[in-house]
Protein backbone atom coordinates (compact mmCIF):
# COMPACT_ATOMS: atom_id res chain seq x y z
CA UNK A 1 0.00 0.00 0.00
CA UNK A 2 1.26 3.48 -0.85
CA UNK A 3 -1.80 5.71 -0.52
CA UNK A 4 0.12 8.03 1.83
CA UNK A 5 3.34 8.07 -0.21
CA UNK A 6 4.92 11.51 -0.05
CA UNK A 7 2.80 12.56 2.93
CA UNK A 8 4.20 13.59 6.30
CA UNK A 9 2.13 12.62 9.33
CA UNK A 10 2.44 13.82 12.92
CA UNK A 11 1.10 11.43 15.55
CA UNK A 12 0.87 12.57 19.18
CA UNK A 13 0.88 9.98 21.94
CA UNK A 14 2.96 7.89 19.56
CA UNK A 15 4.29 5.58 22.28
CA UNK A 16 0.80 4.58 23.47
CA UNK A 17 -1.31 1.64 22.34
CA UNK A 18 -3.31 3.50 19.68
CA UNK A 19 -0.39 5.68 18.66
CA UNK A 20 1.84 2.67 18.09
CA UNK A 21 -0.77 0.97 15.90
CA UNK A 22 -1.39 4.14 13.89
CA UNK A 23 2.30 4.89 13.32
CA UNK A 24 2.89 1.40 11.99
CA UNK A 25 -0.10 1.51 9.63
CA UNK A 26 0.86 4.95 8.34
CA UNK A 27 4.41 3.80 7.72
CA UNK A 28 3.22 0.68 5.92
CA UNK A 29 0.97 2.90 3.78
CA UNK A 30 3.94 4.98 2.64
CA UNK A 31 3.82 7.98 4.99
CA UNK A 32 6.78 9.61 6.66
CA UNK A 33 5.91 9.54 10.36
CA UNK A 34 6.84 12.13 12.97
CA UNK A 35 6.25 10.45 16.34
CA UNK A 36 5.54 12.97 19.10
CA UNK A 37 5.49 11.85 22.70
CA UNK A 38 6.74 12.96 26.08
CA UNK A 39 8.62 9.65 26.20
CA UNK A 40 10.94 10.29 23.26
CA UNK A 41 13.15 7.28 23.99
CA UNK A 42 10.30 4.78 23.57
CA UNK A 43 9.18 6.53 20.40
CA UNK A 44 12.72 6.48 19.03
CA UNK A 45 12.94 2.71 19.47
CA UNK A 46 9.61 2.32 17.68
CA UNK A 47 10.66 4.67 14.88
CA UNK A 48 13.70 2.53 14.18
CA UNK A 49 11.43 -0.50 13.80
CA UNK A 50 9.04 1.04 11.26
CA UNK A 51 9.36 0.06 7.58
CA UNK A 52 9.52 3.64 6.30
CA UNK A 53 11.03 7.00 7.26
CA UNK A 54 10.18 7.95 10.84
CA UNK A 55 11.62 10.01 13.65
CA UNK A 56 10.73 10.60 17.28
CA UNK A 57 10.34 14.08 18.76
CA UNK A 58 10.00 14.79 22.46
CA UNK A 59 7.24 17.23 23.38
CA UNK A 60 5.20 18.56 26.28
CA UNK A 61 1.77 18.98 24.75
CA UNK A 62 0.66 21.24 27.60
CA UNK A 63 3.42 23.76 26.84
CA UNK A 64 2.72 25.73 23.66
CA UNK A 65 6.38 26.66 23.27
CA UNK A 66 7.38 22.98 23.39
CA UNK A 67 4.68 22.13 20.84
CA UNK A 68 5.75 24.96 18.53
CA UNK A 69 9.37 23.82 18.70
CA UNK A 70 8.49 20.18 17.93
CA UNK A 71 6.28 21.14 14.99
CA UNK A 72 8.96 23.47 13.63
CA UNK A 73 11.51 20.65 13.89
CA UNK A 74 9.22 18.28 11.97
CA UNK A 75 8.71 20.83 9.21
CA UNK A 76 12.41 21.64 9.03
CA UNK A 77 13.35 17.98 8.77
CA UNK A 78 10.64 16.79 6.37
CA UNK A 79 9.64 19.98 4.58
CA UNK A 80 5.89 19.65 5.05
CA UNK A 81 3.08 18.45 7.35
CA UNK A 82 0.07 16.82 5.71
CA UNK A 83 -1.60 14.91 8.53
CA UNK A 84 -2.04 15.56 12.23
CA UNK A 85 -3.39 12.71 14.37
CA UNK A 86 -4.15 13.90 17.89
CA UNK A 87 -4.02 10.58 19.71
CA UNK A 88 -2.56 11.68 23.06
CA UNK A 89 -5.02 11.77 25.95
CA UNK A 90 -5.89 10.25 29.27
CA UNK A 91 -8.64 8.74 31.40
CA UNK A 92 -9.46 8.94 35.08
CA UNK A 93 -12.46 7.79 37.05
CA UNK A 94 -13.34 9.96 40.00
CA UNK A 95 -15.85 10.76 42.69
CA UNK A 96 -19.17 12.45 41.96
CA UNK A 97 -18.91 15.79 40.22
CA UNK A 98 -19.63 17.72 43.41
CA UNK A 99 -16.67 16.00 45.08
CA UNK A 100 -14.28 16.38 42.13
CA UNK A 101 -11.30 18.59 42.84
CA UNK A 102 -9.83 21.16 40.48
CA UNK A 103 -6.72 19.05 39.86
CA UNK A 104 -8.74 16.16 38.41
CA UNK A 105 -10.84 18.50 36.27
CA UNK A 106 -7.78 20.30 34.94
CA UNK A 107 -5.91 17.05 34.26
CA UNK A 108 -8.66 15.69 32.01
CA UNK A 109 -9.14 19.00 30.22
CA UNK A 110 -5.38 19.35 29.73
CA UNK A 111 -4.69 15.83 28.47
CA UNK A 112 -7.72 15.52 26.21
CA UNK A 113 -8.65 19.04 25.04
CA UNK A 114 -5.76 21.43 25.63
CA UNK A 115 -3.35 19.03 23.89
CA UNK A 116 -5.52 19.15 20.74
CA UNK A 117 -5.81 22.95 20.96
CA UNK A 118 -2.05 23.43 21.24
CA UNK A 119 -1.26 21.06 18.35
CA UNK A 120 -3.85 22.55 16.02
CA UNK A 121 -2.66 26.07 16.79
CA UNK A 122 0.85 25.06 15.70
CA UNK A 123 0.04 22.89 12.68
CA UNK A 124 -2.99 24.49 11.04
CA UNK A 125 -1.15 27.59 9.75
CA UNK A 126 1.26 25.26 7.92
CA UNK A 127 -1.66 23.40 6.36
CA UNK A 128 -3.33 26.69 5.37
CA UNK A 129 -0.14 27.80 3.67
CA UNK A 130 0.06 24.52 1.75
CA UNK A 131 -3.65 24.48 0.96
CA UNK A 132 -3.94 20.90 2.13
CA UNK A 133 -4.23 18.97 5.38
CA UNK A 134 -6.00 16.25 7.33
CA UNK A 135 -6.59 16.41 11.08
CA UNK A 136 -7.99 13.42 12.96
CA UNK A 137 -8.77 13.71 16.67
CA UNK A 138 -9.64 11.05 19.24
CA UNK A 139 -12.78 11.78 21.25
CA UNK A 140 -14.76 8.94 22.91
CA UNK A 141 -18.13 7.28 23.06
CA UNK A 142 -18.38 8.72 26.58
CA UNK A 143 -18.39 12.21 25.06
CA UNK A 144 -21.98 11.73 23.87
CA UNK A 145 -23.61 11.14 27.28
CA UNK A 146 -22.52 12.15 30.76
CA UNK A 147 -21.78 9.21 33.05
CA UNK A 148 -21.50 8.96 36.80
CA UNK A 149 -18.03 9.37 38.28
CA UNK A 150 -16.67 10.33 34.86
CA UNK A 151 -17.70 13.99 34.60
CA UNK A 152 -14.31 15.55 33.78
CA UNK A 153 -13.45 12.82 31.27
CA UNK A 154 -16.81 13.03 29.48
CA UNK A 155 -16.65 16.83 29.37
CA UNK A 156 -13.08 16.87 28.04
CA UNK A 157 -13.90 14.41 25.27
CA UNK A 158 -17.08 16.34 24.42
CA UNK A 159 -14.80 19.35 24.02
CA UNK A 160 -12.80 17.39 21.43
CA UNK A 161 -15.96 16.86 19.37
CA UNK A 162 -16.79 20.57 19.63
CA UNK A 163 -13.26 21.56 18.63
CA UNK A 164 -13.45 19.18 15.66
CA UNK A 165 -16.72 20.71 14.46
CA UNK A 166 -15.41 24.24 14.96
CA UNK A 167 -12.23 23.54 13.01
CA UNK A 168 -14.19 21.87 10.21
CA UNK A 169 -16.33 25.01 9.89
CA UNK A 170 -13.28 27.27 9.93
CA UNK A 171 -11.42 25.30 7.23
CA UNK A 172 -14.27 24.94 4.74
CA UNK A 173 -12.69 27.29 2.15
CA UNK A 174 -9.51 25.18 1.90
CA UNK A 175 -8.66 21.51 1.39
CA UNK A 176 -8.24 20.79 5.10
CA UNK A 177 -10.55 18.21 6.63
CA UNK A 178 -11.02 17.77 10.38
CA UNK A 179 -12.73 14.72 11.85
CA UNK A 180 -12.66 12.62 15.00
CA UNK A 181 -13.30 9.05 16.07
CA UNK A 182 -15.37 7.90 19.04
CA UNK A 183 -13.82 4.74 20.49
CA UNK A 184 -15.72 2.50 22.85
CA UNK A 185 -13.65 0.48 25.32
CA UNK A 186 -10.24 -0.10 23.77
CA UNK A 187 -8.69 -3.55 24.11
CA UNK A 188 -5.41 -2.68 25.82
CA UNK A 189 -3.37 -4.54 28.46
CA UNK A 190 -4.21 -1.76 30.90
CA UNK A 191 -7.97 -2.09 30.36
CA UNK A 192 -7.82 -5.88 30.58
CA UNK A 193 -6.02 -5.61 33.91
CA UNK A 194 -8.55 -3.08 35.21
CA UNK A 195 -11.59 -5.07 34.00
CA UNK A 196 -10.56 -8.74 34.00
CA UNK A 197 -14.12 -10.11 34.09
CA UNK A 198 -15.40 -8.22 31.03
CA UNK A 199 -15.86 -9.66 27.54
CA UNK A 200 -12.60 -8.49 26.02
CA UNK A 201 -13.52 -9.83 22.58
CA UNK A 202 -16.25 -7.19 22.39
CA UNK A 203 -13.78 -4.34 22.82
CA UNK A 204 -12.10 -2.40 20.01
CA UNK A 205 -8.48 -3.33 19.22
CA UNK A 206 -6.08 -0.42 18.64
CA UNK A 207 -5.52 -1.67 15.07
CA UNK A 208 -9.21 -1.12 14.29
CA UNK A 209 -9.06 2.44 15.60
CA UNK A 210 -5.95 3.04 13.50
CA UNK A 211 -7.81 1.77 10.42
CA UNK A 212 -10.65 4.23 11.07
CA UNK A 213 -8.19 7.09 11.45
CA UNK A 214 -6.40 6.12 8.24
CA UNK A 215 -9.72 6.18 6.40
CA UNK A 216 -10.51 9.70 7.66
CA UNK A 217 -7.04 10.85 6.61
CA UNK A 218 -7.25 9.29 3.16
CA UNK A 219 -8.57 10.60 -0.15
CA UNK A 220 -11.54 8.26 0.27
CA UNK A 221 -12.77 10.66 2.98
CA UNK A 222 -11.95 13.85 1.07
CA UNK A 223 -15.55 15.10 1.28
CA UNK A 224 -15.95 14.30 4.98
CA UNK A 225 -15.24 17.03 7.53
CA UNK A 226 -16.70 17.68 10.98
CA UNK A 227 -17.67 14.03 11.47
CA UNK A 228 -17.51 12.04 14.71
CA UNK A 229 -17.12 8.41 13.65
CA UNK A 230 -18.32 5.76 16.16
CA UNK A 231 -15.92 2.82 16.59
CA UNK A 232 -17.60 0.85 19.36
CA UNK A 233 -16.78 -2.77 18.60
CA UNK A 234 -19.52 -5.03 19.96
CA UNK A 235 -19.73 -3.45 23.40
Amino acid sequence: MSKFKGRVAIVTGAAGNIGTALCRKLSCAGATVAMLDRDASSSAAMAADLPGPAEAFGVDLLDQASVDQAVASVRQQFGRIDLLANVAGGFAMGPTLEDTDDATWELMMDLNARSVFHMVRAVLPIMREAGYGRIVNVAARAALHGQGNMGPYCASKAAVISLTETLAAETKPIDVNVNCILPGIVDTPQNRAAMPDQDHDAWVPPDALADAMLFLASDAARHISGAALPVYGRS
